[in-house]
């Protein structure tokens, strides 16, 4: 079995330029007159674009926190550094730093993708060994779930929730399949954009191998594709396919993936789900980002934690809200393993129920490496969530409310059984989300696609200027501008959308 720590770490920055992100080439680690003349030479690709997943940009930093920080989760403190605050507030202009960052970072890891799919077909063709054409093919696989994964980000962030009867009329997002060549100029509708990752998601389960699965997985499986196609069918309202999907992974796969326990034992202070946060391994984990003391992401959790300014109190930028926490109930221990209550550092002394879920990772801090989690990108709690919405979109209330009760068992103390409805699924729903993937990226684009707005209400010692807040339904703002440099690039004729300002 391959590992991906053996192979060779390259460093990918995403340096924001004054020219378009479909330019930009794929990094120095494989010169373009050398091309890609051996698997060593694309096993070095694909680790490039596993790096740039991990960039601050991405996984560790923005695409993660910002879609969270926007909504209804959290707070910004009186005091805070202005991270992030522009985006609280809903002050996000097509030159916000933040959202050139993911459409520049994101575009970045797509450009990867098409220069290893533009030159793997030559190699292949000069290869003799069945071992190496294997590994290739692996690899292959790999790149297109890359891809899948960046598109299914931008789609996401740049453009409406997709409609069946509209997807064909709506703008989706710039579509370039091949590195070398003339890039296109102009966003194609939202129906081929989101075609692009499902023909990409079929291509990566053709080759990756459905008997190689494994937790903790630190580079793509097969399983890693059906976790995302789930999730981009429920995204499509394909409701049969979500749960065929998710069901490779929940039932197919019952020997390889399991739910974080909280009543399971790591050790004897540490529960198998407070492992999962503190230690980054799970057998609930799919696919995550693999950091070693040399090669890691941004410190994701010094926004809400932030002790490093003295070693000593906290100076978050940003608190959980307490609509948010209110959610929780007190046998449900992912209260305990996401917040804490701490004394920040400020003076007006706020002590309060801390974000910790990425306090760091135990084995980096022991290294001085602070508020350094790794990325889990699909987890298995997801796929539960995935299946139970979708079965509540067929009707089928008692194999959701079935599928919400197996994970709350894993997540509560005790108890946990939960029933729903017609009447109020979609509350039960949207609440479990938030408990269960709370500041992991998802809030923005479930009010989105559930056509659903937000309050917000001051807190003490908490910024006044947006932390009283109404948000309607389907304001502009639920998608990104595209970035002005994008818009403004020689020869560009992408259409901005109506947030731009």
């Amino acid at each position: 079995m391959k590992n991906i720590y053996t192979r060779i770490m390259i460093l990918c920055g995403s340096v924001l330029l004054s020219v378009s992100c479909l330019e930009k080439v794929p990094g120095d680690y494989v010169p373009i007159d050398k091309g890609m003349s051996s698997v060593t030479d694309a096993e070095q690709i694909v680790n490039g674009i596993y790096n740039t997943f991990k960039s601050g940009s991405l996984y560790s930093g923005y695409l993660t926190l910002c879609p969270d920080i926007q909504c209804d989760l959290v707070h910004a403190v009186q005091g805070n550094s202005n991270s992030y605050v522009n985006i609280w507030q809903w002050d996000i202009l097509s030159g916000n730093s933040y959202v050139e960052a993911v459409y520049a970072g994101l575009y970045a890891a797509i450009g990867q993708c098409n220069y290893y799919l533009d030159k793997v077909g030559s190699l292949k063709a000069s290869l003799t060994d069945d071992t190496l054409i294997e590994q290739l093919d692996a690899l292959t696989g790999e790149t297109y779930f890359c891809r899948a994964l960046a598109y299914s980000e931008l789609i996401r962030l740049f453009c409406k929730a997709y409609e069946p009867e509209t997807a064909a009329n709506e703008l989706g997002v710039v579509l370039a399949t091949s590195y070398f060549g003339e890039k296109p100029a102009r966003r194609d509708n939202l129906e081929n954009s989101w075609q692009l990752v499902l023909d990409d998601l079929a291509r990566a389960d053709e080759l990756l191998d459905p008997d190689d699965n494994a937790f903790d997985a630190v580079y793509a499986k097969n399983g890693a594709v059906h976790a995302l196609w789930a999730r981009v069918a429920l995204y499509m309202q394909d409701w049969d396919a979500a749960i065929e999907h998710s069901s490779v992974l929940i039932d197919d796969n019952a020997d390889v993936y399991r739910l974080a326990d909280c009543n399971s034992s790591y050790n004897a202070s540490t529960s198998l789900l407070q492992y999962l946060w503190q230690g980054d391994a799970s057998y609930e984990n799919i696919f995550k980002l693999g950091y070693t003391s040399t090669s890691y992401g941004s410190a994701i959790g010094a926004v809400f934690l932030n002790f490093t300014r003295d070693y000593y109190y906290y100076y978050p930028d940003f608190v959980p809200s307490q609509s948010a926490l209110d959610l929780y109930q007190s046998a449900d221990r992912r209260y305990s393993c996401y917040f804490s209550s701490l004394q920040t550092g400020y003076s007006h002394q706020l002590n309060w129920p801390l974000l910790v879920k990425y306090y760091g990772n135990v084995a980096l801090r022991e290294l001085n490496i602070y508020h350094v989690s790794m990325p889990k990108i699909l987890r298995l709690s997801e796929q539960y969530l995935i299946r139970a919405e979708a079965w509540c979109r067929k009707g089928n209330y008692g194999k959701a409310g079935a599928d919400l009760s197996t994970l709350r068992a894993a997540r509560f103390s005790t108890g946990g059984n939960i029933s729903v409805n017609e009447s109020d699924w979609l509350e039960t729903i949207s609440a479990e989300r938030v408990r269960e993937l709370y500041m992991e990226g998802f809030r923005l684009q479930d009010l989105k696609r559930w056509h659903l707005g937000f309050e917000r209400s001051n807190q003490s010692c908490c910024v006044e200027e947006g932390g009283s807040l109404k948000v309607e339904a389907d304001n502009p703002l639920f998608v990104w501008p595209i970035p002005r440099n994008e818009l403004e690039a020689p020869g560009s004729e992408i259409q901005p959308n109506e947030s731009n300002r």
